[in-house]
């Protein structure tokens, strides 16, 4: 009988403790910070992006920064307008020219953005 109590108890215990640490732990999030952005865009821009890290950015909604989340549609939209999948297996550019220029404009402009947010003229990336 002693047995029983101990090995009740001890399976109690863990039981406890694992619900007691689901309640207290949070859901982990991933926020989209514009950095991350910016890294996606010059990696497609030099063709170094495959369409899986390109959607796993672009097609996760923003919901901490109305302006980020209108910059990711924007680049949502020129897949869907300039983008050619499966064109990355191929060897070549994840988007067609045209958007290949549109996607240089709305990086430089996130970039303008960013500089003028935090107060800065440097430029941590290269210039287009």
């Amino acid at each position: 009988m002693a047995l029983f109590l101990l090995v009740l108890a001890v399976c109690l215990l863990v039981i406890g403790s694992v619900v007691v640490l689901l309640l207290v732990s949070r859901t982990p999030r991933y926020r989209t910070e514009p950095e991350h952005l910016l890294e996606l865009f010059d990696q497609a821009l030099e063709n170094r992006v495959n369409e899986s890290e390109w959607h796993a950015v672009i097609g996760y909604p923003i919901r901490h920064d109305e302006y980020l989340e209108g910059i990711r549609r924007r680049a949502y939209r020129l897949m869907d307008e300039h983008g050619r999948y499966g064109r990355m297996a191929r060897g070549r550019s994840l988007l067609d020219a045209t958007g290949h220029e549109e996607l240089a404009a709305l990086r430089d402009h996130l970039a303008a953005r960013l500089r003028l947010q935090r107060g800065t003229n440097d430029s941590t990336r290269h210039e287009r």
